[in-house]
């Protein structure tokens, strides 16, 4: 029975001093950013709380891989506009591509830029001291996959108060057991804020999306299209067009690479794999193929102008990537062309010279 005592104190001192480097680990990234998430606040209208707590996620507190090797804090991908330096990192899917940035000051700009994009305008009519709804619209627009990613942000803003950054500009420490366990000498830890809520929101910890019950009628009931006659109406939609021997057809406004494989009936991953788009946002006026595309091209090379993407140039002469980098031995961090350049489309044979 004593030895029993003894092995559960001494789990519950390891737990304890667990919990306490991870409250240290987090309190250490606040105070390091805490007045660069307040200044990007101040100048793009995002709250500091919402832009602290994702770094603090997306990055482990700048302990992940993205974070150390990249100084990408904010777990942001590759796009087509996208310029800068990439780093391939295995996430929703195997290799993919994302921003690499020269220091982590320069990610917490970019982030603030990457929410100016139109799918984040509906985070910007609510209010900036509403973190709660600023979560969830983070969540709607689509930037996690993560289903629970809105509650994760608000139990981290409230765990570690910070609503309260822009106020008094630092966190106060999460409670007196922790606060007395873990001095810093950088962090001046405030009192904490009580913030006055309806009871039911101070005995209820959010885990899922609110349900909202309402008295709405049934809509009524539409027999749903076959496969068939969901593949023949996109195909009426959206001519067919050929190159390089393959049929593809251009991308319209609404269209995403998901609902073009749902009216296609075929698996969107192989679609993104056929166009090499993972990880890559479907654009109006975008080719989209129905088959693989090839090895080589139609033609033996080509030139291409100045501040054209590679992606771009696959999708034209309908060749993978991984074609063109093979046959012109080029870089796989280049991702366009700062120059007029010849790319060959196919291994062309070298000419004997007679003497």
């Amino acid at each position: 029975m004593r030895k029993r005592i003894v092995l559960t104190l001494a789990l519950t001192m390891s737990m304890m001093i667990s919990a306490q480097q991870q409250y240290k680990y987090y309190l250490d990234y606040i105070n390091e950013w805490k007045d660069v998430a307040v200044q990007q606040q101040k100048e793009y209208g995002i709250p500091a709380s919402i832009t602290l707590a994702q770094a603090l996620l997306e990055s482990s507190a700048g302990q992940s891989e993205l974070a150390v090797n990249a100084h990408n804090h904010f777990g942001i991908k590759c796009t087509n506009e996208w310029l800068g330096a990439v780093y391939y990192y295995d996430d929703d899917s195997k290799g993919e591509c994302f921003r690499q940035y020269a220091d982590a000051a320069e990610s917490y700009k970019d982030h603030s830029l990457f929410l100016q994009r139109p799918r984040y305008a509906t985070c910007f009519e609510v209010a900036i001291e509403d973190y709660e709804g600023w979560a969830f619209r983070l969540r709607e627009c689509g930037y996690a996959t993560d289903r629970f990613y809105a509650s994760k942000l608000i139990r981290i803003i409230e765990d570690y108060h910070l609503d309260t950054l822009v106020r008094m500009n630092t966190p106060a420490k999460v409670d007196s057991v922790q606060t007395d366990s873990v001095q810093t000498d950088s962090v001046q830890a405030p009192q904490p804020v009580v913030k006055k809520r309806p009871l039911k929101a101070q005995v209820v910890r959010r885990s899922d999306p609110i349900m909202v019950i309402h008295n709405d009628p049934e809509p009524p009931y539409v027999e749903p299209k076959s496969a068939r006659e969901e593949r023949d109406s996109f195909m009426l939609s959206h001519p067919k067009h050929r190159q390089n021997g393959l049929v593809y057809v251009m991308a319209r406004d609404g269209d995403t690479y998901a609902n073009v494989a749902f009216r296609l009936n075929v698996r969107e991953r192989e679609l993104r794999e056929d166009n090499d788009a993972l990880g890559r946002e479907l654009k109006q006026g975008d080719r989209i193929y129905l088959s693989a595309k090839k090895r080589m091209g139609d033609k033996d090379y080509v030139w291409t102008h100045t501040g054209q993407s590679l992606w771009q140039l696959s999708q034209d002469e309908g060749v993978t990537i991984d074609a063109i980098q093979r046959l012109n031995d080029l870089d796989p961090q280049i991702r366009s062309f700062r120059t007029r350049q010849k790319i060959y489309l196919r291994k062309v044979k070298e000419e004997k010279v007679y003497h």
